[in-house]
């Protein structure tokens, strides 16, 4: 019996150890300097809000400005993300979608550029074997 109970023991957690993590869903957040300056807000504002919770990183320049997030395992999307508050200007709060020229789910895309890059791929290798078919003469 003791043996049954450790193997069955041994068994779950072994289990444990091998089960696989759950992907993260990487967001991609894009703002216009110019209505972030409406706002009386500015891009690090809007990352400390999210910073406690998710894993952010910021990225400004001569171009947009940009906010990625990394959401662990959640059934989130874009529009679900675009339906959070952020304070802004004093005591506002504002859907970051009317704040945020841009949302993309990048894991989403990932999956599709995946699929894009197979049908090509597909089509091309297609296209390889109608030429060799094709051009060899016959005597």
């Amino acid at each position: 019996m003791k043996k049954l109970a450790f193997l069955v023991f041994f068994i779950l957690f072994s289990l444990a150890g091998f089960a696989k993590d759950p992907d993260t869903k990487t967001f991609l957040l894009l703002f216009k300097n110019k209505e972030l300056k409406e706002l009386q807000t500015t891009l690090s504002k809007i990352e400390s809000q999210f910073s406690p919770f998710f894993s952010t990183k910021t990225y400004e320049g001569n171009s947009e400005l940009a906010l990625l997030l990394e959401i662990p395992s959640c059934d989130f999307d874009a529009c679900f993300l675009g339906e959070f508050l952020v304070n802004v200007g004093g005591n506002q709060k504002v859907q970051i979608q009317h704040v945020a020229f841009r949302l993309y789910d990048l894991s989403d895309n990932q999956k599709l550029i995946a699929d894009f890059l197979t049908a090509y791929e597909l089509e091309g290798s297609s296209k390889k074997k109608n030429k060799t078919t094709t051009s060899t003469p016959t005597p």
